[in-house]
């Protein structure tokens, strides 16, 4: 979902990041055919939105955001683009991308079956970052205890405790659960954070330190050639 705050008037471009005020050089609204002084008549509160138009600031990017809001009860549906979320490096295994991203599109339709793929993409890194391979992905959690930082083990601990995320982790991952919208956005937090800690923190970290190889071999070189 693109997050604007209307009060403070800013917004986050759903395509590149970036964190900007927008004013009405680039971004603009549309309330149909109701006034926003007036009243909505009842038998169209539900089908009447305002329509925001942004035009990300970011000379980069520049991209249009567009989003709905219903004037009466504040409910939002993204138009363009319909689907927001990060593009994570192909050097994060192809399956778990997929099921992290198949597992965004249907978050706000269906967040039963995008835990489902949220669990599964959480058993998928365990097996393949931690080769750790249990009877279930509450046993592999378990497993973990000693391999992570402490702050990421009582993230990952207290998530066996999050109402029906917790009460299924010994079952099937491909099972599909009981669970409520805000469990499931929960869990694909913990997600992009797992990739940021531990993927992308272990290809930062052996970049840097072949950069510093190389620098040191090809100062090495040039001693030899002197």
């Amino acid at each position: 979902m693109i997050e604007i705050d209307f009060e403070n008037r800013t917004y986050i471009c759903p395509f590149c990041g970036h964190a900007q005020a927008y004013y009405s050089a680039h971004g603009s609204v549309n309330n149909g055919n109701y006034s926003s002084g007036y009243p909505i008549p009842e038998e169209y509160q539900e089908s009447s939105f305002a329509i925001h138009t942004f035009r990300c600031s970011n000379s980069s990017c520049q991209k249009i955001s567009v989003t709905a809001i219903n004037r009466t009860t504040d409910k939002q549906i993204d138009l363009v683009p319909q689907v927001t979320m990060r593009h994570y490096p192909d050097y994060i295994p192809e399956q778990i991308r997929q099921d992290y991203e198949e597992a965004n599109m249907i978050l706000e339709a269906s967040p039963k079956a995008a835990a489902t793929l949220l669990r599964r993409c959480l058993q998928g890194m365990i097996h393949d970052y931690w080769e750790i391979h249990e009877k279930n992905l509450n046993a592999e959690i378990t497993s973990l205890k000693d391999k992570v930082p402490p702050a990421q083990w009582k993230a990952l601990d207290a998530l066996r405790k999050v109402g029906n995320i917790g009460a299924h982790m010994e079952k099937d991952v491909n099972l599909i659960i009981d669970i409520e919208p805000d469990e499931a956005k929960k869990l694909l937090k913990l997600i992009e954070l797992l990739f940021e800690k531990w993927y992308i923190a272990r290809h930062d970290e052996e970049t840097l330190l072949s950069d510093i190889v190389g620098i040191a071999d090809e100062k090495d070189a040039e001693r030899k050639t002197v």
